[in-house]
């Protein structure tokens, strides 16, 4: 596919095309393939350092102010050279989720760290009927005082079992507009109710089960406005789309 790339993306794909093919040779990803986490925490490592993860975000927040074909152009290559990873559920999933909804705090705590490479993380979406639809989101956010209580199953998340953080679309109000009254949480991996498995699948993808039993979230860890969670989901679809 010609993409009209300038210089420099030709010189990162140049470039990315000769890392891997040094970094991260088929062994490696027939071992981390076979293996439950998919991730081998030194290649990682080395992909934040060359900027790769932080590749399409603002400088600001540790990232290399790069546009959506430069990151493009990267995940081609990856997808080349079959690169196992969070790297999509991270950078595109949560990451454009969060520069898009998420507070300048928000940003500056974990988008930052998603750029270092500290902070793997993931979108949690779909659930029993597995479609990208907002009537599918049975999950339910409710309001404590100042926190909110999750309760329900999401499917298919990806990498979920290596995240330290999950972003949840809950469902936070009723409306006879399926699309109203969705939310989207940051939610710790590690907080007491939530429950990983990872599903097996013939495609060994790293897609899990995420149940949330009671889960207790604190209210500033609303990403963009209350109840109005979709039309930023339905944005990161597309962006997802256009960069799969």
């Amino acid at each position: 596919m010609d993409l009209g790339l300038n210089e420099e993306q030709e010189m990162l794909r140049k470039s990315a095309r000769e890392f891997l093919s040094k970094e991260c040779p088929k062994k490696l990803v027939r071992e981390l393939d076979e293996g439950d986490s998919g991730l081998s925490r030194e290649l990682w490592k080395k992909m934040a350092e060359l900027g790769w993860i932080g590749l399409p975000f603002p400088e600001k927040y540790g990232g290399n102010g790069g546009t959506l074909l430069d990151l493009i152009v990267l995940l081609d290559e990856m997808g080349y050279n079959i690169v196992p990873g969070p790297f999509f559920s991270t950078v595109v999933l949560a990451g454009f989720t969060l520069l898009q909804a998420g507070s300048e705090e928000q940003k500056q705590n974990y988008l930052t760290k998603i750029c270092s490479g500290e902070m793997i993380m993931t979108l949690a979406l779909t659930e029993l009927d597995g479609t990208y639809l907002p009537e599918s989101i049975e999950t339910v956010a409710e309001a404590k005082g100042e926190q909110y209580i999750l309760k329900g199953t999401k499917l298919f998340v990806p990498d979920a079992n290596i995240a330290d953080f999950l972003l949840v679309a809950a469902r936070t109000g009723k409306s006879a507009n399926p699309a109203d009254g969705i939310s989207i949480f940051l939610v710790d991996a590690k907080s007491p109710g939530v429950k990983v498995t990872l599903l097996k699948t013939l495609g060994r993808d790293k897609l899990c089960e995420v149940v949330f039993d009671n889960v207790k979230i604190p209210s500033k860890n609303l990403v963009g406005k209350l109840n109005g969670g979709w039309p930023v989901i339905r944005s990161i679809l597309r962006k997802a789309t256009v960069a799969n």
